[in-house]
């Protein structure tokens, strides 16, 4: 309210509704992301204002602003794999091998325990993920060899990765350290989980490292994951169930992000797409994904 008698130098309640009208344009016009949000304070809180005044204000309405869709960030296999080669520890190899090979959100990378990894199915339970649905997705032999070496070596209780309060999980490289000074972000969550901010801080700093110009956030390489199955010729309704999407429309997104050129699956061999689960396997033959399992 203070902007608008500002602006025309008046009380808001003297204000005509062409004055107003007028000013919610001007606002408009200002911005080429205008914010919904401003425009409810301002609008509600004149209404408001007008009412408690006894005025008239039937005329005030939102105007219509356009809501500009943004594409996801996608990373490209060659970046996968740099992510994968710059990360020091087994602990952060898996992580990105998990999220990305297995098209996980942050919570779900967070909530997986010993009980919902299955080695002679191959596959990784995902317990409610984000709503009450629960999922399979294939683990590759190479995530099933990394994770194997993980859990002898570091013994896990229940959730596969703990944080661990005596030792900093940023601590990616130790001879050549990213940043100085201990980390701001506890690695130990409130039930011994993996922070959240511990892994989009592990994800967001071997990303830089990798030389990726790209921002990059945990549900980057789940963008990726899903974009990369289409590209390889995955049905979207595989996609879907991958994903653990309710709607076909969310999944459908991705289509978007499509390469201009896509690759054809029977050049490359049938065998190749399989070997890394789903059509997850990196284009180039010394981009191999052993590397996903640490050796």
């Amino acid at each position: 309210m203070a902007a608008l008698a500002l602006h025309f130098k008046t009380l808001p309640t003297e204000l005509d509704p062409e004055q107003v009208k007028d000013y919610l344009f001007e606002l408009q016009q200002r911005s080429k992301t205008p914010s919904q949000t401003y425009f409810k304070h301002t609008v509600y809180g004149l209404r408001f204002l007008l009412k408690t005044e006894g005025l008239p204000y039937s005329f005030l309405h939102l105007p219509a602003i356009p809501q500009v869709k943004k594409l996801p960030v996608i990373l490209s296999r060659e970046e996968i794999w740099r992510m994968l080669q710059s990360a020091e520890l087994l602990k952060h190899k898996l992580l990105i091998g998990l999220i990305y090979g297995c098209g996980l959100r942050c919570m779900e990378v967070r909530n997986i325990e010993l009980q919902h990894l299955d080695f002679d199915r191959k596959m990784l339970h995902v317990v409610q993920g984000k709503g009450p649905k629960d999922r399979y997705v294939p683990l590759s032999e190479h995530l099933i060899r990394g994770l194997r070496t993980f859990i002898n070596i570091e013994n896990p209780n229940q959730y596969l990765f703990n944080g661990n309060q005596n030792r900093n999980i940023e601590e990616i490289d130790a001879s050549t350290p990213l940043r100085t000074g201990a980390s701001p972000f506890a690695s130990k969550d409130f039930d011994s989980r993996y922070s959240q901010r511990g892994v989009q801080w592990v994800i967001k700093t071997i990303s830089k490292k990798a030389g990726i110009t790209k921002e990059v956030h945990t549900h980057t390489l789940r963008h990726s994951y899903a974009t990369h199955l289409l590209e390889d010729g995955v049905s979207i309704i595989m996609v879907q169930k991958l994903l653990g999407h309710e709607r076909i429309e969310s999944t459908m997104e991705y289509l978007h992000s499509l390469s201009v050129h896509r690759r054809d699956l029977s050049a490359l061999g049938s065998a190749a797409a399989q070997s890394f689960g789903y059509g997850i396997y990196f284009m180039q033959q010394e981009c191999r994904p052993e590397v996903m399992a640490g050796v």
